[in-house]
């Protein structure tokens, strides 16, 4: 038998890979790409982390929804207590304004599983999760406001105008302390306020 020579051995066919080792079999899955990057912290990939990320917010969302679902039916019921007809022009003016941050808050918190029905499938896991993130934290500063509201009416009935107006300040700024300030002072000490890439584990 002939020995191959170099220039036949370049004539031959190149030998087939196994099943699944070929990145032809994949076309969604590019050389290099981040999207497959392990991350060595917790060894997963970033579409593992974008869909840990997105059931760590679905869980936050429930427990906000609890909260606006018992204010906003307080805030609904309201109107039709007998007390609600004596309330003056100022106090009823609170009670719309708080009413509809109630329902702001409600649809901002809502907002994330609408973003996740309509780009459901489309890989778009990182999209949805920086939107529904920042959905999140609008609603969460809404329903600050729409509590110190909801707080400034009811004391302001019981006690007073003035009574209210500082009730409602204190709301506001124990909302804001304990959802904005205490997180970051937190993450400051704890040198995990922000993280070094945009795809880094939360």
């Amino acid at each position: 038998m002939t020995p191959l020579t170099d220039e036949h051995r370049n004539e031959l066919p190149a030998h087939p890979e196994p099943p699944g080792t070929s990145e032809a079999s994949e076309p969604h899955r590019p050389p290099g790409s981040a999207r497959y990057t392990v991350c060595a912290d917790r060894n997963e990939t970033p579409l593992e982390r974008y869909d840990r990320n997105f059931g760590e917010l679905l869980q936050e969302l429930r427990v906000l929804q609890t909260g606006v679902q018992i204010l906003f039916a307080f805030l609904l019921t309201l109107a039709f207590t007998p007390r609600f007809v004596s309330l003056d022009a100022t106090q009823r003016a609170f009670y719309v304004g708080t009413l509809l941050l109630a329902v702001l808050a409600t649809l901002l918190l809502t907002a994330p599983a609408a973003v996740h029905r309509v780009l459901f499938r489309r890989r778009a896991k990182g999209l949805i999760v920086e939107v529904s993130a920042r959905l999140t934290a609008a609603g969460m500063a809404v329903l600050a406001l729409a509590l110190a509201g909801a707080v400034l009416l009811v004391v302001d009935v019981v006690l007073g105008r003035g009574a209210g107006v500082v009730a409602g300040s204190v709301t506001l700024v124990t909302c804001g302390g304990l959802w904005a300030l205490l997180p970051r002072v937190l993450g400051h000490r704890n040198g995990h306020l922000k993280p070094p890439a945009r795809d880094s584990s939360s």
